[in-house]
C-alpha cells in the first residue's frame, strides 16, 4: 500500500464572476461522467473552450500541487480570498476543479461547515442520526459512538428535545461532536475552531489532537495561527491560488506573518446578522506610525448600527507573530461596569490600557463579536497589525529583544 494518501496534481479551480451555476439533468451528469476520463487524462475540462481572458473570470485556484502522507497533520494558511477553503471543497468533492486531478487514497470527512444538514424541528437524536449519514457515517458507525458523542456535547439532558430549543452553544458542539468521532482515515477542517467559547474551542483542539494522534490524516485551515502551529507537523501557504511555501510548519507561519502581515489599515467589516458595520478600529500612535511600549494603549472601535442593539459582546485580543496564543484579550461581558448598547447610527467604543507593558515587536489585533448563547457573528485573529518600538532618549532601540512582557524592575551592582 503507498504510503500517499493524497496526491494533488497541477488543479486550478475556475469561477465566472456573476454567473451561477446552472441546475444538472440526468443527461448532463452521464455526459460527464463518461468524459470524465478523458478530460483527466488531457488535463482539460469544458471551462477549457470559453475565453478564459475576459475580465469576468477568476482563478480561485491555479497550478496548486501537493502530496499529503498517512499520518501527516497539513495546515493551510494565507490570507482571506488566497483559496484555502476552495481547495478543501475540492478535496471533499464538494466541487469539481476546472483542471488538474486528485487522488485520494482513504475514506474522507470534511468539516466545513458546522451544523450543516441540522433541521430545528428534529431533536437532537434525530438530528445526530441525520447529520451522521450527511456526512458519510453509517448507522452502525453513528450507534457505536452515540453515547460518546452526546457526552462530548454536553447534551444529554436535552437529546431528545427539537434543537430549536438548544442555545447557539448546544447546537454547535453537537454539530462538531458528530463530524470529529468519524471513524475515517482523512479528516479535511476549515476553521471550525474560531467558533464556541474558550472552552469549547479547547476541547475541540484537543480532540483534534486525539485525532492526529490515531495516525489519521488531517487538513486543517485556520486562521489561528497557534493552533496551526500545535497541531500541525507540515504547513502550505496559499497566496491568489497558489502555493508559495510548502514545508515545516514553523517555516510556512512565519513566512506568512512575515509577508502577508505587514503593518495595514484596518478594512470595514460587515456583521448581516445584528445589521452592524465596524468602519473602523484605530489605536493611538505616535508620529512615526508606531505604539510606545510602556504608554497607554486605546482601542477605538467604530460602529454603525443599522438599529437598536443590547446584550451583545465585544472582544478585543493582541497576539504576536513569535508566540503561540493571546498576549492580552478582554470582553466586555468581563467589565461590570459597561453595558454594551448600540444605538442606531454611530457609536464609538473604546478599550484604555493604562500601561502597554509589551516589548518591541510587531504585534495583531484581533476582534469577536458576540450575542447572547455564546454565537459568535465574527471571530478574526487578525483584523489589523501594528508595530511597537522602544525608544530611549529619542534614538528606537536596536538591541535584540527576546522576550514578549516587561516587568517592572532594576538591577542592584555591590562591590
Amino acid at each position: 500500500m503507498s504510503d500517499i494518501a493524497i496526491r494533488v496534481e497541477k488543479i486550478g479551480k475556475l469561477y465566472h464572476i456573476g454567473e451561477r451555476e446552472n441546475y444538472k439533468t440526468l443527461r448532463d451528469i452521464i455526459t460527464n461522467t463518461i468524459y470524465a476520463p478523458f478530460r483527466w487524462f488531457n488535463n482539460i475540462s469544458p471551462s477549457k473552450s470559453r475565453n478564459l481572458q475576459s475580465e469576468d473570470i477568476i482563478w480561485a485556484l491555479k497550478d496548486v500541487s501537493f502530496e499529503v502522507k498517512h499520518g501527516e497533520v497539513i495546515g493551510i494558511i494565507g490570507r482571506n480570498g488566497a483559496g484555502k477553503s476552495t481547495l478543501l471543497k475540492i478535496l471533499s468533492r464538494i466541487t469539481e476543479p476546472t483542471e488538474g486531478y486528485i487522488k485520494i487514497h482513504g475514506r474522507v470527512g470534511s468539516l466545513l461547515e458546522v451544523g450543516t444538514g441540522f433541521h430545528p424541528e428534529l431533536t437532537g437524536r434525530e438530528n445526530l442520526y441525520l447529520n451522521g449519514a450527511i456526512l458519510g457515517m453509517k448507522r452502525s458507525e453513528i450507534a457505536k459512538n452515540f453515547d460518546e458523542i452526546v457526552a462530548f456535547a454536553e447534551v444529554e439532558k436535552f437529546i431528545d428535545t427539537p434543537v430549536k430549543h438548544y442555545s447557539s452553544g448546544m447546537y454547535m458542539r453537537l454539530a462538531f461532536a458528530v463530524a470529529a468521532h468519524m471513524e475515517i482515515e482523512i479528516l479535511v477542517v476549515d476553521e471550525v475552531l474560531a467558533v464556541g467559547d474558550i472552552v469549547f474551542q479547547k476541547k475541540c483542539l484537543g480532540k483534534m489532537e486525539d485525532v492526529a494522534k490515531k495516525g489519521r490524516t488531517v487538513l486543517f485551515v485556520s486562521h489561528n495561527m497557534a493552533a496551526v502551529k500545535k497541531l500541525c507537523t507540515k504547513g502550505i501557504l496559499l497566496e491568489y491560488g497558489s502555493i508559495v511555501k510548502n514545508g515545516s510548519t514553523e517555516d510556512v507561519v512565519n513566512s506568512y506573518l512575515d509577508n502577508n502581515i505587514p503593518v495595514q489599515e484596518f478594512k470595514p467589516i460587515r456583521i448581516d446578522a445584528l445589521g452592524l458595520e465596524i468602519q473602523k478600529i484605530t489605536l493611538n500612535k505616535d508620529a512615526e506610525g508606531v505604539v510606545l511600549p510602556f504608554k497607554p494603549l486605546s482601542i477605538t472601535l467604530d460602529i454603525f448600527a443599522g438599529n437598536d442593539v443590547t446584550g451583545i459582546g465585544l472582544q478585543v485580543m493582541i497576539t504576536k507573530d513569535t508566540i503561540d496564543g493571546i498576549l492580552f484579550s478582554s470582553n466586555t461581558k468581563q467589565t461590570k461596569d459597561i453595558d454594551v448598547c448600540l444605538r442606531k447610527g454611530m457609536n464609538k467604543i473604546t478599550c484604555l490600557i493604562s500601561n502597554f507593558n509589551l516589548c518591541s515587536g510587531k504585534y495583531m489585533l484581533g476582534f469577536a463579536i458576540d450575542c447572547p448563547n455564546v454565537c459568535w457573528h465574527y471571530y478574526n485573529y487578525n483584523v489589523l497589525s501594528f508595530d511597537a518600538q522602544e525608544t530611549m532618549n529619542g534614538l528606537w532601540m536596536t538591541l535584540p529583544n527576546y522576550s514578549h512582557f516587561y516587568l517592572d524592575h532594576r538591577w542592584i551592582i555591590t562591590n
